[in-house]
């Protein structure tokens, strides 16, 4: 599969994205096989519009990321997808089903977890009660299996697991954050920025666990500014420009393309 550019706006249309399709809506047939689809979306905050026309699909068990700079809508995505930002066109699809108007718990319920940027703990709380925030919607579950598998993922949580959760280390309290997600059992996983504050080394780490997530069954949409790490353990990549996705494709042949490497990596 190679990569693919999208057509931008006359009025918006710069000489690093050369014209192609104009027509960004996702074939209904093709939708349904998705376990995400965004179809068309384009979502406002007030007056300003954020996106325009995004379309992008993650299929069950994959692992797509979602590349671009400061400000081009990245975050903005997932809290459409997760329904804290409603659109004011298109459709967000689970399975197929329009859940465009669903409140976040529906959503939730249906599958999806979110690890946030900055993490996003309660910092009062101890280790195992944000983790157990994360499964709140399970109602009466036994969640000694889920306890066992966050522990083999991270070990440090185990011994972590009676300290509050705003006196760990970044890296510790990314864990946090990623186990507390898990515990809903998700099969879409979202990750906003999940190397943001981290030293190299610990972004290697926290890599290689998203890896070991994905390769267990969830999908994951992970939103990223490390392009060239992000695309080493993809699938697939889209890049957002100024709200509008400019290009697509393999993971491999986005870390090839010369247009990546121009209007995003700074090549």
């Amino acid at each position: 599969m190679s990569c693919r550019r999208r057509a931008v706006p006359e009025a918006r249309r710069d000489n690093s994205v050369p014209e192609a399709r104009r027509d960004n809506s996702v074939p209904e047939a093709r939708m349904t096989m998705q376990l995400l689809s965004l179809d068309n979306v384009t979502t406002y905050y007030a007056q300003m519009r954020i996106l325009e026309g995004v379309s992008l699909q993650v299929g069950s068990g994959e692992l797509v990321c979602l590349l671009g700079g400061n400000a081009s809508g990245k975050s903005t995505t997932l809290k459409t997808i997760l329904g804290i930002v409603q659109p004011r066109s298109g459709r967000v699809l689970l399975d197929g089903e329009d859940v465009s108007r669903w409140p976040v718990p529906q959503r939730i319920a249906k599958g999806i977890a979110i690890v946030p940027e900055n993490r996003r703990l309660f910092g009062q709380l101890t280790v195992r009660e944000n983790l157990e925030l994360g499964a709140v919607l399970r109602g009466r579950d036994k969640l000694d299996e889920d306890f066992d598998r966050i522990h083999q993922l991270f070990p440090r949580l185990l011994e972590r697991r009676g300290q509050l959760a705003g006196t760990l280390s970044g890296g510790e309290q990314q864990m946090v954050a990623m186990g507390r997600a898990l515990m809903s059992r998700p099969r879409l996983l979202l990750m906003d920025e999940p190397s943001m504050g981290l030293s190299p080394a610990l972004v290697q780490q926290n890599f290689q666990i998203i890896k070991e997530v994905h390769l267990s069954g969830v999908a994951v949409l992970m939103v990223e500014q490390n392009a060239s790490m992000a695309l080493s353990i993809a699938d697939r990549g889209y890049v957002l420009s100024t709200g509008e996705i400019v290009l697509e494709g393999a993971a491999a042949e986005l870390l090839r393309s010369e247009d990546l490497k121009r209007a995003y990596l700074g090549r």
